[in-house]
């Protein structure tokens, strides 16, 4: 990168949990020095402002009445990644159990998507050397016109082991169920449903060790900007 001659280049990452996104992205954009954008952790933040605030997640009007109101920050370090709901430091509470079962149907919501996809277009239209998004809906919806496109898939039964080896003690039979569950809510929901771009790049990390999968995708991404 000579005299930052290197175009920026917009990655999306997109594929169901468990899948290593987000340690794919994270290391990825550290990797060639991009900002990272974890966009999960934007509608776990405003689905934590909706439990925290007292709104009935199950009332899609009483949710689209407040999508507004959170003020949601997110940091794009890839080392350190960061995100704030009206300043506080939401990293630890989004990841809650309480949160994670409600994010599918806060996320349905067409004015929370509205709201967040807006929130994410202007992050990457900010990040001067590029930036790495990960998703559900990236390459579909958000960034249609992002440089390179991946979805990242793996078998139910890898995705749940590595959840669990996650979310310390959990049962794999039940993450898995959970997964399974959750794919389909967002793989069905109206609004910008989790599907694979037409023109993505799907790599199934089933076999494949975390490093394998980074390797991969700098590859992608560093042959992506030789043949800009």
């Amino acid at each position: 990168m000579e005299n930052g001659a290197a175009q920026p280049v917009i990655v999306a990452i997109d594929g169901p949990s468990g899948t290593g996104k987000s340690s794919t992205s994270k290391a990825v954009a550290a990797q060639l020095g991009l900002s990272y954008l974890d966009t999960g952790a934007q509608y776990r933040a405003i689905t934590w402002w909706m439990v925290n605030n007292g709104i009935d997640v199950d009332d899609p009007h009483a949710v689209a009445a407040v999508a507004g109101k959170p003020d949601i920050v997110s940091g794009t370090d890839p080392e350190k990644p960061t995100i704030t709901v009206d300043g506080i430091d939401v990293a630890a509470p989004i990841r809650t159990q309480e949160v994670t079962s409600q994010v599918s149907a806060v996320s349905a919501v067409p004015e929370v998507r509205a709201r967040i996809t807006e929130l994410q277009r202007s992050i990457a239209a900010a990040a001067e050397d590029g930036i790495v998004v990960e998703g559900r809906d990236i390459g579909t919806t958000v960034l249609p016109d992002a440089d390179l496109k991946i979805f990242l898939t793996a078998s139910p039964e890898a995705r749940a082991a590595r959840r669990s080896g996650e979310l310390k003690g959990a049962d794999v039979h039940a993450t898995r169920e959970a997964l399974i569950k959750r794919d389909a809510a967002d793989s069905s929901r109206k609004t910008s449903p989790l599907a694979k771009a037409g023109d993505a790049v799907e790599v199934d990390t089933t076999e494949l060790t975390l490093a394998q999968v980074i390797e991969c995708v700098v590859t992608l991404v560093e042959e992506k900007r030789a043949g800009k």
